[in-house]
């Protein structure tokens, strides 16, 4: 990184021009219209993304998965397996005896019961 005494010149906010703070340019308060930049149709430009090295297999997977499809396509696909997750939970549930029956229990709560529960079952079975 190259050190630079003005921050408007090392791309750091700071010292502002004239026409470039929300008072004096396209701001709040200003008159002062700037042009929007200029649309790249120079050739050299064209030229330039053509010499980029190609992306590296991360790189696109990266950006592949910024996409809007890919991100809905993401969340169908957890949202089905939450839900059957929470599924199984809940027949794991019906399993368990429990005092009062219809007794709200955490995740850790059914798995620590169902543990117990086994554990009886094989202590039953070996008496």
């Amino acid at each position: 990184m190259m050190l630079n005494a003005d921050p408007a010149e090392a791309g750091l906010p700071g010292r502002h021009s004239e026409g470039s703070g929300p008072v004096g340019g396209r701001g709040l308060g200003g008159s002062v219209e700037e042009a929007p930049p200029p649309l790249c149709l120079h050739p050299e430009a064209a030229e330039a993304k053509k010499e980029l090295p190609p992306l590296s297999r991360e790189e696109r997977r990266r950006r592949r998965r910024a996409t809007a499809k890919y991100r809905t396509a993401h969340a169908t696909r957890e949202r089905i397996r939450v839900e059957a997750f929470n599924m199984a939970f809940a027949e794991l549930r019906k399993l368990l005896p429990t005092l009062p029956p219809d007794k709200k229990l955490s995740k850790i709560e059914i798995l620590r019961l169902a543990i117990c529960y086994i554990s009886y079952l094989n202590h039953v079975l070996d008496v």
